[in-house]
């Protein structure tokens, strides 16, 4: 229940968007000891490969504080030494090879060649994880990239992506190698989505982070069909990367703006930002005409309600909003 637009986005944002405070910190914690589990393999058993301890690195949503409730998966890629192991960049795939001296990868390659496996190396991720006494009621299997930890502890999935750290290219890049779903490998590197949502944001006085969150959930409501997280996220920095203007720290002014750049952009191709994935925008042209309009429908209302908000009218502003987010909106008193 709320007497203002403000006071309702607040409640709103603290009760139903954001993840809750106690809950990250103990999820940090969890992420925190299960990596420390991992960097054990090696060492009781010779076969898994070494750690590159300092390359391990956080990504997706949680890591970057772009992530709404429920928290429901954590992303950790975990680095491992290449130990003379090369990589050859090929059309569709990456294809890395094992020499003999790498004797901790024998057991990975593809049978009577030195091709590295992603899939086999997965598995053996998956097969350690499963001797951690703390997760033997756990669930855990492959799952494309990742080997996928789901804990009858916690409400949230663990991610965990085995990926190696390339050496510079001729431009000075550095790249993360991550697993492609087929056994194969590919390039990724999410540091620059870290270092584009950091920047953006503090360009525009941390005001980004809430904004993000709350249109995830419009986005997740069922008037429409999902985009990806990711996408959707890229379409939003897209939009705030062009303005001069500081978004405002009042997030109802910033989702009349945001609400049309969607309707502006969904139908677009959307760029990767890391320059490596090219159009991040799979949607089908159905789908795309869908969210398109929704959209422009809710805009509409999100326009009318800072209208009606203007005029002093904070209940039939409030009323707006709960058409376009919902019932866990809080309804005026």
């Amino acid at each position: 229940m709320a007497k203002t637009v403000i006071e309702a986005f607040n409640k709103f944002l603290v009760d139903t968007v954001n993840l809750d405070p106690e809950q990250t910190k103990k999820a940090r914690g969890s992420r925190e000891w299960l990596v420390g589990q991992i960097q054990t393999f090696p060492s009781v058993d010779a076969k898994f490969p070494n750690i590159y301890i300092e390359k391990n690195v956080f990504f997706g949503s949680f890591s970057r504080s772009t992530k709404k409730r429920p928290l429901d998966d954590i992303d950790i890629m975990i680095c491992i030494k290449a130990d003379g192991c090369t990589y050859n960049e090929l059309t569709d795939k990456i294809e890395i090879t094992a020499p003999d001296t790498a004797t901790r990868y024998k057991e990975y390659v593809n049978e009577g060649t030195s091709i590295l496996n992603s899939r086999k190396l997965i598995n053996a991720f998956i097969a350690k994880l499963a001797l951690i006494p703390q997760y033997k009621k756990a669930e855990i299997k492959r799952n494309l990239e990742a080997a996928t930890l789901n804990l009858q502890t916690y409400d949230w999935v663990f991610d965990i992506v085995p990926c190696f750290f390339t050496s510079e290219d001729a431009y000075k890049k550095t790249y993360y190698i991550i697993p492609d779903g087929n056994g194969n490998w590919k390039k990724t590197d999410p540091r620059l989505d870290s270092e584009r949502l950091s920047k953006l944001n503090k360009t525009h006085e941390g005001n980004l982070l809430n904004v993000i969150r709350a249109v995830k959930y419009w986005n997740n409501r069922p008037t429409m069909p999902t985009m990806g997280s990711y996408l959707l996220e890229n379409i939003i920095l897209d939009y705030y990367s062009e303005q001069t203007t500081v978004a405002s720290k009042y997030v109802d002014i910033e989702i009349v703006k945001v609400l049309l750049e969607i309707h502006r952009r969904v139908s677009n191709p959307v760029n990767d930002p890391k320059g490596i994935q090219g159009n991040l925008n799979n949607l089908s042209s159905e789908d795309k005409k869908k969210i398109k309009d929704r959209a422009y429908q809710d805009y509409s209302k999100a326009f009318d309600a800072r209208q009606l908000e203007n005029a002093k009218k904070d209940k039939d502003s409030i009323n707006k909003w709960i058409e376009i987010f919902g019932d866990n909106f809080p309804k005026y008193e």
